[in-house]
């Protein structure tokens, strides 16, 4: 209930009326969601749980038909208030996570404020149901008896953008165009993409620093002269 204290009858207080003002936003914003457009680099309106977020989507990892990069941000981004306020609340530690399209409502909108965690002045839960969004890419050999037995011949990550990844991937099934089933006697050898575990960060080849079709190619003559 709204008060209204020193104030004729029927007027509301300003704490009151600001309050009426707000509600009234946050229902026209609810009411009109406005279209998001992947590839716009534009903040978009995510459900989490019962709540509604501020999500940053990650410059050229926001085109996926089923899964974007996004960060979470404060809904009061990018006052000085709102780090700080972020930082209390678990929003500026998460890092860029996986993102379900489906889960996005459309652009953000002011009036979505009033959903969010922040607002209700709760931290963000440990499980948002958002993995981190950083991709590898391993060079899988297969047995060729349809079973899923076989190693893992190399490991790249993490990648920072899912294009960056699929670049790889691309260059990678190039280069072993033909050689797939002869490179390994009785497997079948091919990359595959899939989220980095940052507990096995330790097997992996930085794809950054690494020329992913020269260190192959230093693999498969490895293993020739074994």
């Amino acid at each position: 209930m709204i008060r209204r204290c020193r104030h004729a009858p029927g007027t509301p207080t300003p704490e009151g009326q600001a309050v009426t003002d707000q509600f009234r936003t946050m229902l026209t914003a609810v009411r009109n969601l406005q279209p998001w457009t992947p590839g716009h680099a534009q903040d978009v309106a995510v459900r989490i749980g019962p709540f509604v977020e501020r999500a940053r989507p990650r410059p050229g990892d926001d085109h996926g038909p089923e899964m974007i990069a996004v960060a979470l941000v404060h809904p009061d981004t990018p006052h000085a208030a709102a780090y700080l306020h972020g930082r209390q609340l678990g929003y500026t530690d998460r890092g860029w996570l996986r993102c379900e399209t489906a889960a996005v409502l459309g652009l953000w909108q002011p009036g979505y404020a009033m959903l969010t965690h922040a607002a209700a002045g709760l931290p963000l839960p440990d499980d948002i149901g958002m993995a981190p969004a950083h991709y590898a890419l391993n060079i899988e050999a297969r047995k060729r008896d349809d079973s899923l037995d076989g190693f893992t011949l190399l490991r790249f990550g993490p990648y920072t953008q899912a294009r960056h990844a699929q670049q790889d991937y691309d260059l990678l099934t190039a280069a072993l165009e033909g050689r797939e089933t002869t490179l390994v006697p009785g497997h079948c050898v091919s990359p595959r993409l899939g989220p980095f575990d940052v507990s096995d960060h330790h097997l992996f080849a930085d794809p950054y620093e690494t020329d992913a079709v020269a260190l192959l190619d230093a693999a498969v003559e490895g293993m020739s002269t074994e």
